[in-house]
């Protein structure tokens, strides 16, 4: 079940709000939100949900022992870690270490196949969070297996994030109010972030799709930088709008998420896109890999060096193919170089600012070209021809004026507007405060109308 559904708006979401709603205390409510949430999960994984309950259990039970055992901590903490990376590698890379294999030492190994289960990769990282704080002593570990399955298993972060650290909700967990206002600030939310999703991601991506499926004959300088670009907004909006429902869904519930995106393609640098650009994921790297490693405690040198490692280890994070880790790397690179050559993100003048920002929009395009293809070999093809020349192919130009329609025109222009912060700066003007109060009642029904005629209504981050 995902958030961008007539069946998720329509029947789940009103039916659990206004049970929780009618629960008289936080412990019932908890009760109700767990198995919501597992019914969520199952409705689309109903295998893999006993998946999450063995996580669950087993992170549970290793914070007793730190806490109960010190003397062991250190041992217990390691072989937590080992638990929850060795079910990433299982069901997650298994497949691809095993090709991987195979086409190194020319061995016939056998290729396992097995289905990815939805959102691993975001409740994994989720209960490393909670082992690891309670391994740093951070926080006491959780008495109630139950409030702490909620926390890996909460519906609104499961699928898709944002990563939500155990310390940062540990306090709601126990103790929080579902307010009018914190109400109608999530559903203002979350109807924003649906309409990110549904009517500019996925048109977007209709176009994104229709022209990365060409045959190679077909792609020219315009078709690639018109995939390029409907990709780039589509995977903004896509993310960022199920991160707005997230988000919005738990101030409905009592629950305050921290941001997940801060208009990153309005950013400087590529250092900059990355505070902007998946704060939790980036959040989360920083504070359990980038500082255990050293951080920029220990010289340029290895400040340099642990920055490519958690890039190497972001792009692995996102997928099994080669293309997500040549993506980290990339971004690695680029933040070596900014750190290295300080001068590339230093601030100046309006010429400068505006030099810096086209170099970090061509950089992310780029790197988001290999993100989005299947192979490297795409991926360089696809680059390739968009600084080929702009060639005036007549099947290629067939290709391209076919995606030129006046809808995908008009979200285009709409999407690359909203990417810029004109929303924040203009909300304290009041008429325009409330103007919004018409405009998402009309976002929400244009979405239902286009949930309703079943249209292309994909989700990226299915696939980590």
């Amino acid at each position: 079940m995902v958030f961008s559904s007539l069946i998720f708006i329509s029947i789940f979401l009103p039916a659990v709000f206004i049970g929780c709603r009618l629960l008289p205390s936080v412990g019932l409510q908890n009760g109700f939100l767990l198995i919501a949430s597992l019914i969520f999960y199952g409705y689309g994984e109903p295998v893999y949900v006993f998946l999450m309950i063995a996580t669950a259990a087993l992170d549970y039970l290793w914070a007793l022992g730190m806490e109960k055992y010190p003397e062991h901590r250190k041992l217990l903490g390691i072989l937590a870690v080992i638990q929850n990376l060795g079910v990433l590698a299982v069901f997650k890379y298994a497949g691809f270490l095993a090709d991987l294999w195979n086409d190194v030492t020319g061995m016939g190994i056998p290729v396992p196949v097995i289905a990815l289960p939805i959102g691993i990769s975001f409740f994994t990282f989720q209960a490393m969070s909670y082992v690891l704080d309670v391994y740093r002593q951070e926080t006491p570990a959780q008495k109630s297996f139950f409030r702490l399955l909620l926390y890996i298993s909460f519906f609104p972060q499961l699928i898709a994030g944002p990563i939500v650290k155990y310390h940062d909700i540990e306090v709601e967990l126990e103790n929080r109010q579902m307010t009018p206002e914190g109400i109608a600030t999530g559903i203002r939310r979350f109807i924003c972030g649906l309409g990110k999703k549904v009517l500019i991601a996925n048109t977007m991506g209709a176009v994104a799709d229709t022209l990365y499926a060409a045959p190679a004959t077909q792609v020219n300088a315009f078709v690639a930088w018109a995939g390029a670009l409907a990709y780039l907004l589509q995977i903004y909006y896509d993310f960022s709008g199920y991160s707005d429902m997230a988000i919005g869904l738990g101030w409905m519930f009592g629950f305050h998420f921290k941001e997940n995106f801060n208009y990153p393609y309005i950013a400087s640098s590529v250092k900059d896109f990355w505070k902007r650009w998946h704060i939790s994921l980036s959040g989360w790297f920083r504070e359990y890999l980038y500082f255990p490693l050293g951080g920029n405690r220990k010289g340029r040198g290895r400040t340099v060096i642990n920055k490519f490692i958690v890039f190497a280890c972001t792009g692995i994070w996102h997928g099994a193919n080669l293309t997500f880790l040549f993506w980290g790397l990339y971004h690695g690179f680029f933040l070596m170089l900014e750190e290295i050559c300080p001068a590339i993100s230093r601030r100046g003048g309006k010429i400068r600012s505006l030099l810096q920002h086209i170099y970090t929009i061509l950089v992310v395009t780029i790197g988001f070209v290999f993100f989005r293809t299947d192979t490297m070999a795409q991926g360089w093809l696809w680059v390739k021809n968009m600084f080929s020349g702009f060639r005036m192919d007549p099947a290629a130009m067939r290709l391209f004026l076919s995606v030129l329609t006046p809808l995908n025109l008009t979200v285009f222009v709409a999407g690359a507007l909203l990417a810029a912060p004109w929303v924040p700066r203009y909300r304290q003007v009041s008429w325009l405060e409330r103007l919004s109060w018409i405009v998402t009642p009309c976002i929400l029904i244009l979405c239902v109308m286009s949930l309703a005629g079943g249209t292309y209504n994909p989700f990226i981050y299915f696939r980590f």
